[in-house]
């Protein structure tokens, strides 16, 4: 009695993987249609029979082949952690037993996020041997992904039958805000190669010094660091020695209210966010700044204080993969609290949000400038795209004029926000999302050059 269902469930299996080609379709209706065609040509009618013989034959001959000669296996090879927004390499190396030249069809069970429905790629393999498939995937959205599993459909060189291979183990694979962006910008300022992708040569204007000693004059000092106290006291030259200022805290404030889910090319605006703070993070780690991040919404939180020490990317990271958005209005007043009594010292805060009319900015104001009287504030807000798009277009019925009379009345107030904030000391980018980075970058090296920072 034991036999029967270990049979079963072998036939089970054998026809779960069993799957006919486009081949075989096309061998069906040959064969139907010259048994069709013998009703009206009784010549024929001889051929018919050994036909559907030799038929019959072939599939059974290529089912032996498929699945009496051979298997395959499949390895898929991912990171450990996949980066938002960006194109991620995947690999699937397939191997093949057979002693024939295997074609196969890899097709990856990608996860739910990423809505890819016609993934596959076809290969041959050769008798024995093995091919390295590659494909990339983009994330849109941090989070758990789940991969299913690999499968492989192979068939012979007759190609009637394909056999289904479910290959490689499921895994859950958490996206991350940006590091590739990070590690490009990284890569591209420890070589000075920043501008190639637009940031900007900045002149160094301010005095960015700080006093560390006081030393006898050298030929070629500056005349402008000579101590003349110093000097009359000793009764030889004296000068001024300074270092650059260093380990300025610097915090990305970013704003996780429902303004910040308004998404562009399949990401938020959130997200846009998080990866141009990740990126500044490192550049001013890189500048021997201190760099920190302070979420917000209704609430406070994730908070990374500012710092400069080894793992301090990694907390920053952390931080910025558990932001998100709760759908609340943002509290600016309980965020100038927060950073008024435990921001110690003079920072540069970059705050990244949305403000969508002039009505908005009114209302955060009073907060902003409380911020602005002990910190240096740039308030990061972005292009609304779609509007620009509507705006290039032509009005040609009374109709589009109207609301592109109202359109423009959108545009300029974004050009009123960025006066009324300057007017008060503060300091704006207004910035298209696929520029937030660069722009984030420019006018920190700006404020760094001027001696702002």
């Amino acid at each position: 009695m034991s036999l029967l269902p270990r049979v079963w469930s072998s036939a089970l299996n054998v026809l779960r993987s069993f799957y006919v080609t486009r081949r075989f379709y096309l061998l069906l209706v040959g064969v139907a249609g010259l048994y069709f065609l013998a009703f009206f040509v009784p010549a024929i009618r001889s051929f018919t029979d050994p036909v559907l013989v030799v038929a019959v034959a072939v599939v059974v001959g290529d089912v032996a082949l498929i699945y009496g000669t051979g298997t395959v296996s499949a390895e898929r090879t991912v990171a450990r952690r996949l980066s938002n927004g960006d194109q991620n390499p995947i690999a699937a190396q397939v191997r093949s037993t057979y002693p024939f030249l295997a074609k196969l069809t890899v097709v990856d069970e990608l996860p739910a996020q990423l809505q890819v429905r016609d993934m596959s790629i076809r290969v041959s393999v050769p008798p024995g041997g093995s091919r390295t498939v590659r494909y990339s995937v983009r994330p849109t959205e941090r989070g758990e992904y789940d991969f299913g599993v690999v499968n492989v459909l192979a068939t012979s060189p007759l190609g009637l039958v394909e056999r289904r291979f479910r290959c490689a183990e499921e895994a859950t694979v958490p996206v991350y805000p940006s590091y590739i962006q990070m590690h490009k910008y990284s890569l591209l300022a420890a070589s000075n190669r920043l501008t190639e992708i637009g940031v900007k040569k900045v002149r160094q204007l301010g005095h960015t010094m700080e006093f560390d000693h006081i030393r006898e004059y050298v030929t070629g000092d500056d005349y402008r660091t000579i101590n003349w106290k110093a000097s009359a006291r000793r009764g030889d030259l004296m000068v001024n020695q300074y270092r650059e200022e260093r380990s300025q805290p610097v915090y990305s404030l970013i704003n996780a209210g429902r303004v910040m889910r308004m998404p562009f090319d399949g990401m938020t605006l959130l997200d846009y966010s998080i990866n141009a703070a990740l990126v500044l993070s490192n550049i001013a780690i890189m500048k021997q700044d201190r760099a920190g991040i302070i979420g917000f919404s209704d609430t406070i939180g994730p908070v990374v204080p500012a710092s400069r020490r080894n793992a301090q990317m990694q907390q920053i990271q952390e931080g910025l993969y558990h932001l998100d958005t709760n759908y609340q209005e943002p509290d600016y007043e309980r965020l100038a609290a927060y950073v008024r009594g435990n921001v110690r010292g003079r920072a540069l805060l970059l705050l990244f949000t949305n403000f969508m009319a002039k009505t908005s900015l009114e209302r955060q104001l009073p907060y902003l400038q409380a911020l602005a009287k002990s910190h240096t504030v740039v308030v990061i807000f972005f292009e609304n795209t779609e509007l620009d798009t509507f705006l290039a277009s032509n009005a040609e019925t009374m109709e589009e004029v109207y609301v592109h009379t109202i359109a423009e009345k959108f545009a300029n107030e974004h050009s009123e926000i960025i006066r009324e904030l300057e007017q008060r000391g503060i300091y704006a980018v207004h910035t298209r999302p696929e520029n937030l980075s660069t722009e984030t970058i420019n006018k920190y090296l700006e404020l760094k050059a001027r001696g702002v920072v």
